[in-house]
C-alpha cells in the first residue's frame, strides 16, 4: 500500500507542477502580449544598430571606450566637447571642437556649414555623470549626422589616463 501511495503522490505532484508551469506561461504571455504581437507581426523593436554606419533611422548615439577614442585621435573623426566654454578653455582633447550644451541650436547649424554629415563624430563631456554629451549627440543625429558616438568617460577619463590635453591646465 505504501508503494501505491507513493505513485499517487508522485502523480499529484507532477500534475501540480504542470499546472504551475502552465499558469506561469499564461501570465508571461499576458504580460508580454504587446511585445509578442510586435515581434510576430514583423515590426521592429527600436533596437540600437550594431554598427556606427547604421541606417538613417538611427536615433541613439552609440558609446565608445577610451581605447577606441585613442585610436581615432588624428583620424577623420571630429571630437566635440559638450562642456561649457570655460571648461573647454581649461583643457580638452587634442583638436576637439567646443559645442556647449545649451548653444547647440546655433552651433549645430555652424557645424553643418563646415563639417559634412558623413563625418564621424565623438561627443564627450564631464564623465559618466554628465548627460550633456548624450543630449547633444541626439541633436546631431537629428540634424543629419549618422556616425555619432559618445565617449561616456569624457574628459576626466582621458585626462586621468595621462593622455595629452590641449588648453590651459591647472
Amino acid at each position: 500500500m505504501s508503494k501505491e501511495f507513493n505513485k499517487r503522490k508522485l502523480w499529484r505532484d507532477l500534475q501540480q507542477a504542470l499546472l504551475i508551469a502552465l499558469l506561469a506561461a499564461a501570465v508571461g504571455l499576458a504580460v508580454n502580449s504587446q511585445l509578442l504581437w510586435r515581434v510576430l507581426s514583423g515590426r521592429t523593436l527600436n533596437a540600437v544598430p550594431a554598427t556606427v554606419d547604421g541606417p538613417a533611422e538611427t536615433t541613439l548615439p552609440l558609446p565608445v571606450e577610451l581605447a577606441e577614442v585613442r585610436e581615432l585621435q588624428g583620424s577623420t573623426t571630429l571630437f566635440i566637447d559638450a562642456r561649457s566654454r570655460t571648461a573647454f578653455a581649461e583643457g580638452h582633447l587634442p583638436a576637439a571642437r567646443s559645442l556647449p550644451r545649451g548653444e547647440e541650436v546655433a552651433g549645430v547649424g555652424a557645424l553643418q556649414a563646415e563639417v559634412p554629415l558623413s563625418t564621424p563624430l565623438i561627443v564627450y563631456c564631464s564623465g559618466y555623470d554628465c548627460n550633456d554629451s548624450f543630449v547633444l549627440a541626439e541633436g546631431l543625429i537629428a540634424a543629419g549626422y549618422r556616425q555619432v558616438r559618445i565617449f561616456e568617460g569624457g574628459f576626466p577619463e582621458w585626462r586621468d589616463a595621462g593622455l595629452p590635453v590641449e588648453g590651459a591646465q591647472p
